[in-house]
């Protein structure tokens, strides 16, 4: 064998291994809700139906890791510290358009997330409050959506993806819970 033939081989295998180890939201085996014993459960639907993923210029890239699970995690913890104590929330997240737009660059050749103004966040939101005697005390739908998302205070040097989804969530938990 010749050092070609072996060094193409080792690339080939090395593709391999990193391919394997890709996360996709819309993989099927994934969970669909969050495990634990907490005052908030939040579930979600298939997240290949998610505006997202269905809309995208780059589906494939848009279903890549899992913001899906890292959204639900944050809503959850989020919530958990704004409900008073013996209240429940049951939370079933409906639809998710992430801020930005996978958009194809010329100079570069590839698609890359572009923030513009016209790709707001939006999240779609069923919920069910319960008091601590177990009646509901409040319920519905919550469309929610940061049209000036980019006028704001924005992030300074942040690696965090979901930022501006978080900041979505953080809104909508002030004005639901009033914390």
């Amino acid at each position: 064998m010749t050092i070609r033939t072996l060094t193409c081989c080792l690339v080939l295998a090395l593709a391999g291994c990193a391919s394997n180890g890709l996360t996709r939201v819309t993989d099927p085996d994934l969970p669909r809700a969050l495990p634990g014993d907490t005052p908030v459960a939040v579930r979600w639907s298939d997240p290949a139906q998610f505006t997202e993923i269905r809309y995208s210029r780059n589906p494939s890239q848009a279903s890549e890791g899992d913001w899906v699970e890292e959204i639900a995690e944050y809503l959850q913890s989020r919530t958990a510290r704004a409900l008073p104590a013996g209240e429940r929330v049951e939370i079933d997240i409906v639809d998710i358009q992430r801020a930005g737009e996978y958009e194809w660059l010329r100079d570069t050749a590839q698609d890359i997330r572009v923030m513009r103004d016209l790709y707001p966040p939006r999240m779609t939101l069923q919920f069910r409050r319960y008091a601590a005697d177990g009646h509901v005390i409040a319920e519905g739908e919550r469309r929610l959506v940061d049209n000036a998302y980019l006028m704001g205070p924005q992030p300074i040097s942040t690696s965090d993806t979901l930022v501006y989804e978080k900041r979505l969530i953080d809104r909508w938990i002030r004005t639901e819970f009033g914390s």
